[in-house]
């Protein structure tokens, strides 16, 4: 890691990225020593990013080397971008055959969204480079265009999925006639040799050469944190060396804008008299103040507008919590700080607090980066304990947080600059998925019955959030898919109730009507009942022998599986696996089967309550996942009536 020095921003002249001469060496290399085996790499890439506060926009370029037949898949091409901030133009694109001739990139481009994880996805321009062989190169460059003033998170990310054998990277700092910003930077995981320099233009650049391919695994930490980057910080005023200072400032910086916006006690006691009865506990008010902040417009979660729209509307800018409470909405911060502004006049000790997002970063003070504190919550103190809320996040339980803001250093401001906090971490029985199935086995062996899915906590909270915008006919289908999802066995699921979408304090329940054709199969003259019913998702996690990064879960929870089976008339249960328990402390599970004479009842119970795991403890969290999928395969052995016929 490296911090850069500050200078003023000045404004030179800019230039475009083209493609380069085609080298014929290039087209000769038949491997690259650096990365035995590898199906491609990058022979050059180059990145110009331009923070212009009215044209913002990045400038990129790469040629790369197909070196096998299975590298052939990298002209399939996927440009990932954020709506609404980023679009991207200027695409050029050719292949070059191995003797050298050019094939020009004329095809259509799409755009789809690609889910990255359970709680995210992007959208990407996508196309296909023609007549791509093995031992010749494709190369394209585009830009992205930025939103205006969406500047203050530029950075450069250097590792790619494929070996880079070299890479140019430029910056053009934003400059403002109204406003001096000073520039430093950080750097991580940077290759031996990547030293930036400051042009005599005020541009800054780095050249980098051979950069190892990044290999993203299962449940890891946010890619851009793992990778090697150079993030960039502008500062109004004149870097502190000192983070104590650095921080003590911020805080004072922040507490200020925080108290001129709540400060507005007549209007919020007033609010507050409409909200809350006289002899309510203390709890109940707060609860009750809670839910009226969640039910106000909140702005953060809408289908987000155009400009046009924006400027159409002429809507005011909302200056204070009096303002937002008269109109009626505001944008998921401004409801957090309306919800401190109201617990304040309700008589409690509040605090606002800046959080570091985990999401896509963790963060680090010493590295005096006051934009990664990006997220407000309220501290409130009850009953001499510190609660933390934040009721902008759109369907957040009271007494939760968004899950990345979990966990997380944060500052919680006062008039003397503030103080470091650490959020809570929920416990994992706060965010379960419950899974109760009733079902009935045929003599054939099918399964057929009612399922209930009991979503509770942050296992509720990103359901409904996933699903705020769309309608009864692709929720449905999402319900039944995610079920489907956990059944290691072709199965009909139907959805037979109306889950409350809308809620927040009320468990999410999905209601199925279930069907598993041949579940049960014929061993001899017994049959088998598989005991692992919604178990596919524990199949194939950590099964890799080795391990790079730390294991990461975005927040502890819990599964349980409640499954009975009723079986057909004159059939008998021979033998049930014994009971299982794995305990790690950090990680539980719990399976039991019970014999009911006529039934047979499986209860499986697995408990996840950690959230950051070092890679040397891989070999002990891969086996005990081991443990699991053994005892997930276990049968039951059945004794079926003479005249049965199961598959």
């Amino acid at each position: 890691m490296f911090v850069g020095a500050s200078f003023l921003l000045p404004g030179p002249a800019w230039a475009g990225i083209g493609f380069q001469p085609v080298n014929p060496e290039e087209l000769k290399m038949v491997s690259e020593p650096q990365a035995q085996g590898a199906p491609a790499v990058i022979l050059y890439r180059r990145v110009d990013r331009d923070d212009n506060r009215y044209t913002p926009h990045e400038d990129n370029y790469l040629r790369v080397k197909i070196l096998t037949e299975e590298g052939r898949k990298y002209a399939n091409v996927e440009l990932p971008f954020e709506k609404g901030f980023e679009t991207i133009s200027g695409l050029r694109a050719r292949t070059i055959k191995p003797d050298g001739t050019i094939v020009e990139f004329d095809g259509k481009v799409f755009e789809k969204s690609i889910v990255k994880s359970r709680t995210s996805a992007y959208l990407v321009k996508t196309f296909a480079l023609p007549d791509v062989e093995t031992g010749g190169i494709i190369e394209y460059y585009y830009t992205i265009d930025l939103k205006e003033h969406y500047v203050f998170e530029s950075h450069w990310i250097l590792s790619q999925d494929l070996f880079t054998r070299s890479a140019k990277f430029t910056l053009k700092p934003y400059a403002s006639s109204y406003n001096e910003f000073h520039l430093r930077w950080t750097g991580q995981q940077l290759p031996p040799g990547a030293n930036l320099k400051e042009e005599p233009n005020a541009v800054v650049e780095m050249e980098a050469q051979n950069i190892p391919a990044f290999l993203a695994e299962d449940h890891m930490p946010p890619e851009n944190e793992m990778k090697a980057r150079v993030d960039f910080v502008y500062d109004r005023e004149l870097p502190e060396s000192n983070a104590d200072k650095y921080w003590k400032n911020v805080g004072k910086k922040r507490n200020g804008a925080l108290e001129s916006f709540v400060g507005k006690r007549k209007a919020m006691e007033e609010a507050v008299s409409q909200i809350v009865a006289p002899g309510d506990a203390p709890e109940v008010k707060l609860r009750k103040i809670y839910a009226r902040v969640q039910q106000i417009r909140n702005t953060s979660y809408e289908i987000q507008k155009t400009e046009q729209e924006e400027k159409r509307e002429k809507e005011k800018e909302i200056n204070n919590v009096e303002d937002l409470w008269k109109r009626g909405y505001g944008d998921g911060g401004q409801l957090t700080w309306l919800f401190l502004g109201l617990a304040r006049a309700a008589g409690f000790e509040g605090y606002g607090c800046w959080v570091a997002d985990r999401q896509q970063y963790f963060f680090n003070p010493k590295l005096m980066q006051s934009s990664k504190l990006d997220a407000n919550v309220v501290l409130v103190k009850m009953n001499g304990k510190d609660m933390y809320f934040d009721p902008g996040g759109a369907f957040t339980p009271f007494g939760l947080l968004t899950w990345s803001e979990t966990g997380v250093t944060g500052l919680r401001l006062d008039g003397d600059g503030g103080s470091w906090i650490t959020t809570t971490l929920p416990e994992a029985s706060q965010s379960q998925i419950h899974r109760e199935a009733k079902l009935k086995l045929s003599d054939t062996g099918d399964l057929e019955g009612k399922l209930t899915v009991s979503y509770t906590g942050l296992e509720a909270m990103y359901r409904r959030l996933e699903e705020r915008h769309e309608d009864d006919t692709a929720r449905k289908k999402r319900a039944e898919e995610s079920v489907k999802d956990q059944i290691p066995a072709a199965a009909e699921i139907e959805l037979t109730n109306k889950p409350d979408w809308a809620g927040t304090e009320t468990p999410l329940i999905v209601e199925f009507d279930l069907k598993i054709a041949g579940w049960a199969s014929s061993a001899g003259r017994r049959a088998t009942l598989p005991v692992g019913f919604f178990t596919e998702h524990e199949k194939h996690t950590f099964e890799h022998t080795n391990r790079v990064f730390p294991i990461y879960f975005e927040y502890p929870y819990e599964k349980v599986d409640d499954v009975t089976v009723e079986l057909p008339d004159g059939w008998k249960i021979d033998s049930v696996p014994p009971q299982k328990t794995q305990d790690a402390k950090v990680l539980t599970y719990d399976l039991k089967v019970d014999n009911g004479g006529g039934t047979v009842r499986i209860v499986r119970r697995f408990n996840v309550d950690l959230v950051l795991l070092d890679a040397k403890y891989y070999p002990a969290l891969r086996k005990f996942y081991e443990v699991i999928r053994s005892s997930d395969e276990q049968q039951i052995l059945l004794l079926p009536s003479v005249s049965a016929a199961v598959n």
